[in-house]
């Protein structure tokens, strides 16, 4: 006890010291002095009292002047502000800067950056680490931080190179040969394109199609008897495929348009005239099924007038042909059509040189890999070509014809399956050949590049816009604390908004009910393209929001099973497999997998998912229905009840059922009967026709013309308001 008593004597002894030092040189330009706050240290005083032994005496000085104001004259003011450099406490920002970014500048971690921005307009629920923040956000956030901000220095980028590929000039006239025509099929579903291609090459593709329905477009080379070729292209007449239809158009010379007899002009029909005049391609015309009875040829040539497709016969120069593909007749005479019309078209191109092509199809085969359909354009096209197609590239390994036979060389107009390209490319993407291995990489880069900026376009102007209607909102909250102090302003928003920062980062812990998520596999990329447009005309989020997470071509794998079960997802798979082992860890897991060959099968089979994830409606089941002819009370102990003496008009009123009083077409109350009398007697039931004296809430008064209904409710599944249009 003494021992501390003296320690604590000898503190405030060396304290004592210290402050006279202090008071001497605080005198010393005492005629000029001015007070000024300083920084507290951070080593209090009460630190250094306990262990004084470990602390020399002008340590103890200099603490002891860090805790007391000391006089500084302006001259030393003006010195230190010159003298003290802002290094410390200074961030460079920049434009464009991600929150994670502006935290590593700051030196703070990013819980920091999402603190200040409470004081902000941003809407923090839509923030996520990478987002870029606006420049005025930036320094807003600094200063509320206590630092100074500093503009980095601009690096003056140069603009890049363009190293993308580029189709050739024009061929010198007098290196062009002659080429096949590509033909293109065209009419409204199940009107017999597929029977006729499959007439013409002698095949059995009809029957091997899911439903008799082309599925997707396929490309074909066809020998006449007569030793002339002909690529045809048979496109899906289904009205989920519109955008596979107008990719053939694009590639083609001229289009059959084939029309059923005894149908006429429908829908896709009208479709496939428009595809064909937006892409300035002829028409020829086969009137098919003409050996049915009710067939009428003539008929569809009038109505073919009103869409400006007119018959050599009404003076115009579309070919008309009358058909059977089912039993082949008059096939030759439309083949003879063709070529007729490709000898007038003098349809002619370059062999020689670099390959240029377009995709028709493409696909994922398990053994051969990412697989293309292509109809060479220009050039050669041979095994080892380098050949670039949207964001991936090929060298090319094995090249297939329409019967899977390998063929070593692919010249202008003839189709051929690729193999070798690193990924799968989009179906329609131009197909250019490149010089060399180093040149596919260079164009890859520059492709990504430009998608890279015109993304990072985009989403600048999502944010501002994003940015935009938030500052609106907050200058209107602002306005509503407008009477408010600033400290209780902040203190406001700080409680409205503070659980947004503790949710960060989202973490999806639980599903909703109301969200179906789907995993879309398909065969290859038209159908699955297919697919994905009749999913963008969903516009039914309010009753169930679908979400896509995942889509892509070949069998479902285990990855598909895991990415489902995250997601709470279903699987939907187009003309794709999935092996027993995939099966029964789906079963395992609680994943569906819906497998369908027929698109349109495969969307009602979405719909009835959407319409199991909507929740049941309330439907009221009229039971009976009576009405109040008089109306009394009854004593029952202290308090009066209201009773109502009713006749029912229809049906019955049972006790156990549910009841609701109408007034002039207002409800007024709903619920159960405390009682229910017929000649002072309880009853459970009252028929039509029956006098009845009933009582509800004590607190409902009847007047004489009240209704009584009687009512069931009943839970019935809901069922989605979405059409895609089949």
């Amino acid at each position: 006890m003494n021992r501390g008593l003296t320690l604590k004597f000898e503190n405030l002894v060396q304290l004592h010291g210290a402050c006279r030092q202090l008071h001497t040189l605080s005198y010393r330009e005492v005629n000029r002095a001015q007070w000024k706050p300083v920084q507290s240290s951070a080593h209090p005083v009460w630190s250094v009292l306990q262990y004084p032994q470990f602390w020399q005496k002008d340590k103890l000085i200099s603490i002891a002047l860090s805790q007391h104001r000391h006089l500084a004259t302006k001259e030393d003011t003006k010195k230190k502000k010159k003298k003290i450099p802002l290094t410390q406490g200074e961030v460079e920002i920049r434009q464009k800067m991600t929150i994670e970014e502006l935290a590593r500048a700051m030196g703070k971690d990013i819980d920091h950056v999402f603190e200040a921005l409470l004081y902000t307009d941003v809407d923090l629920d839509s923030l996520e680490p990478d987002s870029i923040l606006h420049e005025d956000h930036i320094k807003q956030i600094v200063k509320k931080s206590g630092m100074k901000y500093k503009s980095a220095k601009l690096k003056e980028e140069k603009e890049r190179e363009n190293t993308d590929a580029v189709k050739r000039p024009p061929a010198d006239p007098a290196l062009l040969t002659p080429r096949p025509p590509v033909v293109t099929i065209l009419g409204h579903v199940d009107h017999g394109k597929t029977t006729l291609l499959d007439s013409l090459r002698k095949t059995q593709v009809a029957s091997m199609e899911a439903g008799g329905i082309t599925q997707h477009i396929g490309a074909f080379l066809v020998h006449l008897p007569s030793g002339e070729k002909i690529t045809f292209l048979d496109t899906p007449g289904h009205a989920a495929f519109s955008a596979m239809r107008a990719r053939g158009t694009h590639v083609t010379d001229i289009v059959i348009l084939v029309v059923a007899a005894e149908d006429g002009v429908m829908q896709q029909t009208i479709e496939s005239i428009q595809h064909a005049k937006s892409a300035g391609v002829p028409i020829v015309l086969a009137i098919n099924k003409c050996d049915k009875p009710e067939a009428d040829p003539e008929r569809v040539k009038k109505e073919l007038l009103a869409y400006d497709v007119v018959c050599e016969e009404f003076g115009g120069d579309v070919q008309a042909v009358n058909i059977s593909a089912l039993k082949g007749e008059n096939l030759m005479v439309l083949a003879e059509a063709i070529v007729a019309l490709a000898e007038m078209l003098e349809l002619k191109a370059d062999s020689t040189g670099l390959v240029e092509g377009t995709v028709i199809e493409s696909r994922k085969d398990k053994g051969k890999g990412p697989l293309t359909t292509a109809i060479i354009q220009r050039g050669t096209l041979r095994k080892g070509c380098v050949l670039v197609a949207g964001k991936t590239w090929a060298k090319v390994r094995f090249m297939f014809d329409e019967n899977g036979k390998a063929v070593d060389a692919a010249s202008p107009g003839v189709p051929v399956e690729i193999m070798g390209w690193k990924e799968v490319p989009s179906a329609g993407d131009e197909i250019l050949e490149v010089e060399s291995e180093q040149r596919a990489h260079e164009v890859m880069a520059w492709r990504t590049y430009v998608e890279q900026q015109e993304k990072m376009k985009k989403d600048v102007e999502v944010i501002e816009a994003k940015q935009k209607e938030h500052r609106m909102e907050y200058e209107k909250q602002q306005q509503k604390l407008a009477h408010l102090t600033w400290r209780q302003r902040k203190a406001v928003l700080y409680k409205t908004n503070k659980h947004l920062m503790f949710s960060r980062p989202k973490e999806r812990t639980e599903m909703d009910k109301n969200v179906l998520s789907v995993i879309v596999k398909g065969d290859v990329d038209g159908s699955v393209e297919a697919i994905l447009n009749i999913l963008d005309s969903y516009d039914a989020d309010d009753e169930c929001k679908l979400d896509i997470i995942h889509f892509g071509m070949g069998d479902i794998s285990e990855n598909d099973i895991t990415l489902a079960e995250a997601f709470n997802g279903v699987v939907f798979g187009f003309s794709v497999k999935a092996n027993e082992s995939i099966k029964q860890l789906a079963a395992k897991k609680g994943i569906k997998i819906k497998l369908h060959n027929i698109i349109y099968k495969l969307i009602e089979d979405l719909k009835d998912e959407l319409n199991s994830r909507l929740p049941p409606a309330t439907v009221e089941n009229t039971v009976g229905e009576a009405s109040v002819l008089d109306t009394f009370s009854v004593t029952v102990g202290k308090n009066k009840i209201p009773v109502a003496g009713c006749r029912v008009q229809k049906g019955l009123l049972d006790k156990t059922m549910k009841f609701k009083l109408i007034r002039k077409g207002d409800v007024i109350w709903k619920g159960s009967l405390s009682s229910l009398k017929h000649h002072k007697d309880d009853v459970q039931v009252i028929k039509t026709g029956m006098d009845c004296g009933l009582s509800l809430d004590k607190s409902i008064q009847f007047n004489i013309g009240d209704e009584i209904i009687c009512y069931e409710e009943k839970e019935v599944q809901q069922t989605t308001s979405w059409d895609p249009g089949f």
